[in-house]
């Protein structure tokens, strides 16, 4: 890839201050697919000095201009899908259909949703006849995004942030790092002023943590882990940067027995998508009792169907997960379950038979799952499903909220006054009902330790605002 080695600092490819090659890996055969460069300090500090020296200018650019810059880069954007449908299948695993509907098409989706939101949003209001409330861009934003949805997190970061007149430093994930490079050459071509925007490669420890900690960055907005967001939290605390985060999640689906005949089976697809790698995963399946039998027969013929395969080749299927290391967690939390006593009914430890290299894991489903077991706390980030009967309405909400994360619950059943009910009591930042997804520019952030702060739309743009009260305006 061009520029794999390079950063995008002050509107240009820079080589780095110093050599710190890192081999990407294609997960689909263990191979190394290219070589990036890990970033430095210099090399974050001269990534900020050029958000910080631009901010003055772009900040106080008109709104209009802004909008037709995004319009230029969604143009090339979907210009340019197919290359970047590649290169996310190649890092990180993504089959073919998955990489172009889903993973390349929610970039495109929260960009049209942002250009939309942009045309109404109102950066002065008035608060009384006197008084004006102004939404003014807080600065220097550093962005580090994750490795699992690499244009979905990047696009809910970045776009945003310089819609609204902030500067930006980008550090994708190490894991995943093409696509970054990919739309920062996007950026590029689409005209961005110097310095608006900023890409520097690193990982979490280096790069990560000087953003997070760095005097001139104004704002951090972070994807990943809950163990990663807090120590980012405690790295930008020295300052009190505004943080924002969009954590992990141990999704229940609560199935009623009135629920279309079709839940298990789509829960179970969408528990297996993306190979499992979401944090909005519904990896808690809820039966209630009466249901509950069929419920595990339906899920373990879903899972048994699943075909597992290469990301290059085309068809429905799901793909390797993202690394060595990722494939290690997930079948020791495999080998947990059964350990713990879960009744294991579909996949178990190991490669699918058929497939002896690449990061392949069996798609598994677990029944008779309690609260005290690891695979029912922890989020493991796999083609994982856990299964457990609740006797009522009441203690499908206790079971749905036993959990220190609260990303994404869902809800089937036929009731709708039940179904409401339950969305209030859930604790988390959104609630899926009956198989129906979210509109564009929907708020997407959690409660609890699934972090702070809301992406997408209105509520995106918000994010990356201070808020001003000026009295006497009309004076």
């Amino acid at each position: 890839m061009k520029n794999a080695k390079n950063f995008y600092i002050n509107g240009a490819w820079v080589s780095p201050s110093q050599p710190n090659d890192f081999d990407v890996i294609n997960p689909s055969t263990e191979e190394v697919c290219e070589t990036i460069s890990l970033g430095s300090e210099a090399d974050t500090n001269a990534a900020v000095a050029a958000a910080r020296a631009s901010f003055e200018a772009w900040s106080q650019t008109d709104k209009s201009e802004r909008i037709a810059l995004l319009k230029v880069l969604s143009e090339v954007y979907n210009d340019r899908a197919e290359e970047m449908a590649q290169a996310i299948s190649l890092e990180m695993g993504a089959p073919q259909d998955l990489a172009r509907a889903q993973q390349v098409g929610a970039g495109s989706w929260h960009l049209g949703g942002f250009l939309k939101a942009m045309e109404k949003f109102e950066f002065d209001q008035k608060f009384t006849e006197t008084e004006m409330t102004l939404r003014e861009p807080i600065g220097v934003c550093a962005l580090i995004t994750p490795w699992n949805w690499p244009m979905n997190q990047i696009v809910l970061k970045v776009v945003p942030a310089l819609a609204v007149g902030c500067t930006t430093v980008l550090k994708p994930s190490e894991i995943s790092p093409l696509s970054g490079i990919l739309f920062a050459d996007f950026i590029h071509e689409a005209g961005f002023p110097a310095g608006v925007f900023n890409m520097v490669n690193g990982d979490g420890p280096g790069v990560g943590s000087q953003l997070s900690a760095h005097p001139e960055v104004d704002m951090v907005s972070f994807t990943g882990s809950s163990r990663a967001g807090k120590l980012i939290s405690v790295a930008a605390a020295e300052t009190l940067k505004r943080v924002s985060l969009e954590l992990g999640g141990k999704g229940a689906n609560i199935i009623f027995a009135d629920a279309d005949e079709k839940a298990v089976k789509s829960g179970v697809v969408r528990c297996f998508r993306n190979t499992g790698q979401s944090c909005n995963a519904p990896t808690r399946m809820l039966v209630e009792r009466s249901r509950y039998d069929e419920a595990v027969e339906q899920a373990t013929e879903m899972a048994n169907a699943t075909v597992v395969g290469p990301a290059s080749e085309e068809g429905k299927h799901i793909g390797p997960l993202v690394s060595e290391a990722q494939f290690d967690k997930v079948q020791g939390l495999i080998e947990q379950g059964i350990k713990e006593g879960a009744r294991l009914v579909a996949g178990g430890p190991g490669r699918p038979e058929n497939l002896n290299r690449g990061y392949y894991c069996r798609p598994t489903v677990f029944a008779d799952v309690t609260p005290e077991m690891e695979i029912y706390k922890q989020e493991i980030f796999g083609p994982v499903l856990s299964i457990m009967p609740f006797d009522d309405e009441a203690h499908a909400i206790a079971l749905a909220n036993d959990t220190p994360y609260g990303l994404t619950n869902y809800i089937q059943t036929s009731d709708t006054e039940k179904r409401r009910r339950v969305a209030r009591r859930v604790r988390s930042g959104m609630v899926e009902t009956n198989g129906s997804g979210f509109a564009q520019g929907s708020p997407f952030g959690g409660y609890k330790q699934s972090g702070n702060g809301r992406e997408g739309g209105l509520f995106g743009l918000e994010e990356f605002c201070e808020v001003k009260a000026v009295s006497a305006w009309n004076d």
